[in-house]
């Protein structure tokens, strides 16, 4: 009898499975396709969607390994093997077109992060959307952070000439945030009454490393004329204070203002040490936050309104605010 029981009772479980196994089978698959997991910033973006997907999908990744041809079969595989929706950090934001065609091929929502496709390319298909931040925003930030610097330090102005001599480091060439980052930190100047001559610029492509060479460079050509130096994130500013510390400078009184974008881990440390002036909160939780709450709507095939999506969207394109952050050790 007792036998009969267990085997009654296992096949009820079967035919009846418990609801914490229900809502498991139930949770929508999201694919995740990252253009690199080597870049700082992406890195703790991804994070982000891990932990806010943990309790609410099924998330599979892929790194494209900065390599645009790879993420194109990388998305169509993850479309292939049936997922409910995308979130994609595309390699080249104007290949997007080709993942947007691919996603309405097969009917699913595709949300785009970190680089904006063009927004006529946004347009073609309702369930594509993009979340980031505004890099005029935060190109003005970093622009007004460099105008602050220089009008509460007297000495910035080494040569005594009212002029903000400085340099620029810039990530990839034709990158929207790039591209508006730099454009806008100089309106800023020009906005704040300040004359500024830029004595270089060069793309580092958002690595540490080669922001370190690029500065190293700035530094041979123009040495003590630099006053200033304005990067394009975080990983190519910590790459100019590498270059900075081994001319000598942060040590007694020998200090250059830097200024980065992200306020990733690495750059908070810098700023608490004094080494890096400022940086533009690029606010990772608020991004990841909302591309997994509107890839889960629309996975669900649920209408993305004020009462399930409390986010403003404009023409589809969600920004999530920046904000300015200074390091009190500043000498």
């Amino acid at each position: 009898m007792k036998r009969l029981l267990a085997i009654w009772c296992l096949l009820a479980l079967t035919a009846f499975p418990c609801p914490a196994a229900q809502a498991q089978q139930q949770l929508p698959t999201l694919g995740v396709c990252i253009y690199n997991y080597e870049d700082t910033f992406i890195t703790s973006l991804l994070e982000v969607i891990r932990r806010e997907a943990e309790q609410v999908a099924t998330l599979i990744t892929y790194d494209g390994h900065n390599n645009q041809n790879l993420q194109n079969d990388q998305v169509e595989e993850l479309l292939k093997s049936g997922v409910d929706a995308l979130i994609v950090n595309p390699v080249d934001r104007t290949a997007a077109i080709y993942l947007i065609q691919m996603a309405m091929r097969y009917q699913k929502p595709i949300v785009f992060i970190n680089r904006e496709p063009l927004r006529e390319d946004l347009a073609l298909y309702h369930l594509a959307y993009y979340v980031g931040i505004d890099p005029k925003e935060q190109g003005l930030l970093s622009g007004k952070l460099a105008a602050h610097y220089f009008r509460t330090h007297p000495k910035a102005d080494r040569n005594g000439d009212g002029v903000m001599q400085l340099v620029l480091l810039k990530g990839e060439p034709g990158h929207q945030d790039a591209e508006l980052r730099t454009q806008y930190a100089m309106k800023a100047l020009q906005q704040e009454g300040l004359r500024t001559e830029k004595l270089d610029e060069a793309a580092a492509l958002w690595e540490r490393s080669l922001g370190q060479e690029k500065m190293a460079s700035f530094l041979n050509t123009s040495g003590e004329r630099i006053e200033c130096v304005i990067s394009n994130n975080d990983d190519m500013a910590l790459g100019a204070i590498d270059a900075l510390k081994a001319a000598g400078y942060f040590s007694g009184d020998k200090y250059m203002p830097v200024i980065g974008i992200d306020a990733t881990a690495p750059a908070r440390e810098a700023l608490a040490q004094g080494s890096l002036y400022a940086t533009v909160f690029n606010d990772a939780l608020g991004q990841g936050n909302a591309a997994v709450a509107l890839a889960i709507l629309l996975a669900r095939g649920e209408a993305v309104v004020p009462e399930t999506f409390p986010y403003d969207i404009q023409d589809k394109v969600v920004y999530i605010q920046s904000t300015s952050m200074i390091s009190d050790r500043v000498p």
